[in-house]
């Protein structure tokens, strides 16, 4: 067979396998089965943990997706792998929370995963949106000129948090004892304002980028190059503005910051050797049309 047929015919049996693998084209992928409930009201006084998904494509239970506390934004930024500042959509899709536990076909990539979120979406709660180019205060995250000062965490297959009973503990350093990948964030009072402190684990640049965001209330671009899994602890002076704090919220143990006054474009680079900077960008912004808060039956 002449190479470029044979290149041909070996391109279009793997398209072949790959839709006879899922029975499904790649335009149409859902989960096998998906169970979707809305959250029932929490008992008074109980701990609610709105964590992340559990399970899925590289991790230790690929076949299924166990989500609790999940809010229709959360899942809508999964789905399209997008930061919530890049969102346009009712309120309610940030209160309203489901439980969802999803079947995962045999071999299926995160990225098709994603695909699942977006046809679950549209399928069990209506959703319509559109996609509108917008120019924003945006920051670049790069590494610092003296080189990136994150340690790359000691287990790189490390899944996400899971819920504990009772509070996290302080481990070596007064950094918190996470049983898995994420970050929290504590905040409390100081002579200087409002101090927040970042406990993070296992998490790549990625999502560096979005808990940042989250913090500065602006999209972060992650330029960083790097490719690991880092563990830090950043401390920062919060800008308060338009947040609601608890009146008189109570101070931990150790409320002195370890650079007072420093804000986080600062204390980032100070402390985690990576760099913020203030830019401007071209984003799509996902703009939710209609969305349904009771999804259809399972």
């Amino acid at each position: 067979m002449h190479p470029m047929r044979y290149a041909k015919f070996f391109a279009g049996f793997l398209a072949l396998a790959c839709v006879s693998a899922f029975g499904q084209t790649a335009d149409s992928l859902t989960f096998e089965v998906a169970s979707v409930k809305r959250t029932p009201p929490p008992e008074p006084g109980a701990r609610v943990f709105y964590g992340p998904p559990r399970g899925g494509p590289g991790t230790s239970d690929p076949a299924q997706i166990t989500w609790t506390n999940a809010a229709l934004r959360n899942i809508l930024m999964t789905a399209y792998d997008v930061q919530t500042f890049l969102v346009t959509a009712p309120d309610w899709l940030a209160t309203e929370r489901y439980d969802i536990v999803a079947k995962v076909p045999a071999g299926a990539t995160k990225a098709q995963v994603n695909v699942m979120w977006q046809n679950l979406l549209k399928e069990r709660f209506g959703l319509v949106l559109h996609r509108e180019p917008k120019e924003l205060a945006v920051y670049e995250l790069t590494v610092a000129k003296g080189g990136s000062k994150l340690k790359e965490t000691e287990d790189p297959n490390i899944e996400p948090l899971t819920p504990a009973a009772g509070p996290l503990r302080a481990g070596q350093g007064g950094a918190l004892e996470m049983n898995g990948s994420g970050a929290i964030v504590s905040i409390f009072p100081t002579a200087n304002g409002a101090t927040a402190r970042m406990f993070a684990k296992g998490l790549p640049s990625s999502e560096i980028a979005i808990r940042l965001a989250n913090s500065l209330r602006r999209p972060v671009i992650d330029k960083t190059g790097l490719t690991g899994k880092y563990d830090f602890t950043l401390e920062f002076t919060l800008d308060t503005t338009g947040i609601a704090l608890p009146p008189g919220f109570p101070a931990a143990a150790d409320n002195n910051a370890s650079d007072p006054g420093s804000d986080i474009a600062s204390a980032v680079e100070k402390q985690l050797g990576l760099k913020l900077t203030s830019t401007k960008g071209k984003l799509d912004v996902i703009v939710v049309d209609r969305a349904e808060k009771i999804p259809t039956e399972n």
